[in-house]
């Protein structure tokens, strides 16, 4: 029991000390994620994937020439949790991205609060899913389509 409750303290001081907060431009990492990955507090069941285990494909000309979009995946699991946006400009916004997280597929909305095209660049995107609940990602892209 003392073990389970050190874990539950260590994951709350984490998800306070490293949450992404990038939902408006007064938060204190407005430049930079102090946690690179994904957040998500969904049902109360929390995921935390740090940048270094997901896996993010930009593809510039996805839907048409000039028409880009993201896949950013779980590089252990990639069909159990992934995102898939267009919403690839700051300010720009995804009403139909795929969203599937542990294996459940969600319906949301995708806003890009930091954009970037070439490796090594980061990609901020805060989701809203339907039920209300929020999931960030901040990742850094790995690979660029030709």
């Amino acid at each position: 029991m003392k073990s389970i409750l050190k874990t539950i303290l260590l994951l709350a001081i984490t998800l306070t000390l490293f949450n992404c907060d990038n939902d408006d431009g007064n938060a204190p990492n407005i430049s930079v994620c102090n946690y690179e990955g994904l957040t998500a507090d969904i049902q109360g069941t929390i995921t935390l994937i740090p940048e270094s285990d997901l896996i993010t494909d930009y593809f510039p000309n996805n839907d048409g020439p000039g028409i880009p979009a993201v896949e950013v995946y779980h590089s252990v699991s990639p069909g159990s949790t992934f995102v898939v946006t267009r919403a690839l400009t700051v300010g720009a916004v995804d009403s139909s991205p795929q969203i599937v997280i542990n294996g459940t597929t969600h319906s949301g909305v995708v806003t890009c609060q930091r954009a970037g095209s070439a490796v090594g660049d980061e990609l901020r995107l805060d989701i809203v899913l339907a039920s209300g609940e929020e999931v960030e990602l901040c990742v850094v892209i790995d690979y660029v389509a030709p």
